[in-house]
């Protein structure tokens, strides 16, 4: 036996362990050094981390520690998503019809401002629509957490869920059908065109069921203790996330449609209304150090021009189509206006969806992600600073809502 046995190897064995603690630690510092001293918001610090310790700069993250690393993104989106599904009040559209016609209102637009916008740059056909699908969708990752640190609350907040919901599911829906497209570009036969996409939506529908049914069992099962319940639904979520990774469906829409389940078909309430809290914190933390750690400032001066092109069509989209329907809503102009800026985000949930793309053809994935990524590095940086002013200009945030009483 080797004399120098009990000391350590390198690489470390438990090197992959360390980097998770180092990210969280790194973005947690960062957050909080853009909040004090920059007054901006922690999630800008997040993802400015990431950037510093990813390939773009210090490369201390390299592109094989991001693949390995990339569980962590899906599981944190299937929280995410779950989190929004579970906003998505369909009695709510049904009671007002006006705000399913803004939704598809703003996405329709998006989609064809974007769509045009890249035309005019001679970007293809299957390319410009799946870049303009990826367009429509708002993230939920920044709005989540804006609205948390900022402790929104109020009715400009509830319809800023509502809507993100709503574009995320008509963005995966048509994505996921445009697929079948983008087999036809690379010369598959129309089997594989019409099964995939359908296998993917009806697949990921019926999994995201199932974990509803078996939450809801579990639940009446545990009984109302909010601690069991909260574990439950966090395993349950990971184990969601791990079998729809393993049968090829989609994640984001898996987790979405088990949050919207949870949300319209628990008509005993067996589930509670748990909140996350500081247990979802980690995930977000790294989630946006990750997402920062994979943006490449390259793309920026290989499609710059492109990118913020794709960025100002999108706002103009979303700023039209919401205004458009403001007086059928109830809402002023300027209310409209602030949810459309509110809405601006587009992270996390963009990467993953051109990884998606990826997958299927490296080649379209890497001209697609010439498109997207550009846009995306510029949201990144703006998008949480845009959803923050819109809160607080509406009056929905702590800082504004708890002003000092006025003695008679």
């Amino acid at each position: 036996m080797d004399d120098a046995s009990f000391l350590p190897t390198f690489p470390f064995a438990a090197a992959n362990l360390m980097l998770v603690g180092a990210i969280l630690l790194c973005g947690l510092a960062a957050g909080q050094v853009f909040v004090r001293f920059l007054r901006l918001p922690r999630i800008t610090g997040f993802v400015a981390a990431g950037l510093l310790l990813g390939p773009a700069v210090f490369n201390l993250i390299d592109q094989a520690m991001l693949a390995e690393l990339s569980i962590f993104v899906d599981i944190s989106l299937g929280l995410i998503l779950f989190e929004l599904g579970r906003r998505l009040d369909i009695r709510w559209l049904i009671h007002d019809r006006w705000l399913l016609a803004s939704s598809v209102g703003e996405s329709l637009l998006s989609f064809v401002l974007v769509f045009a916008t890249l035309r005019l740059f001679n970007v293809g056909g299957v390319y410009a629509a799946t870049a303009a699908a990826i367009a429509m969708a708002t993230s939920p990752a920044v709005l989540l957490m804006i609205i948390h640190d900022r402790r929104a609350k109020g009715p400009l907040t509830e319809r800023m869920l509502a809507l993100t919901a709503l574009n995320n599911v008509f963005a995966f829906l048509l994505i996921t059908l445009l697929f079948g497209f983008v087999h036809l570009e690379y010369k598959a036969n129309w089997v594989k065109a019409v099964a995939h996409p359908l296998y993917l939506i009806f697949g990921s529908i019926l999994l995201g069921y199932l974990a509803f049914m078996i939450a809801r069992w579990l639940a009446r099962w545990l009984g109302k203790r909010e601690d069991a319940q909260f574990v439950m639904l966090l395993g349950l979520i990971v184990t969601t996330v791990g079998f729809a990774i393993s049968f090829k469906l989609s994640v984001l829409l898996t987790l979405l449609a088990f949050g919207v389940f949870v949300k319209n078909q628990d008509r005993d309430h067996d589930l509670m209304a748990v909140e996350f809290g500081p247990g979802a914190q980690f995930f977000f933390v790294v989630l946006f150090v990750i997402t920062g750690a994979g943006l490449q400032l390259s793309e920026l001066a290989v499609a710059g021009v492109v990118g913020a092109a794709f960025v100002i069509a999108r706002l103009a989209g979303k700023l039209v189509g919401l205004m458009m329907f403001a007086p059928l809503s109830g809402l002023t102009q300027n209310k409209a206006a602030l949810l459309a800026v509110g809405m601006v985000p587009m992270s996390a949930i963009a990467v993953v969806m051109v990884q998606g793309a990826s997958a299927l053809y490296p080649e379209f994935g890497a001209r697609l992600s010439a498109i997207v990524l550009s846009a995306v590095v510029i949201l990144e940086l703006v998008g949480p600073l845009a959803t923050q002013w819109a809160l607080t200009r509406a009056g929905e945030t702590e800082a504004v809502s708890r002003q000092p009483e006025v003695k008679q």
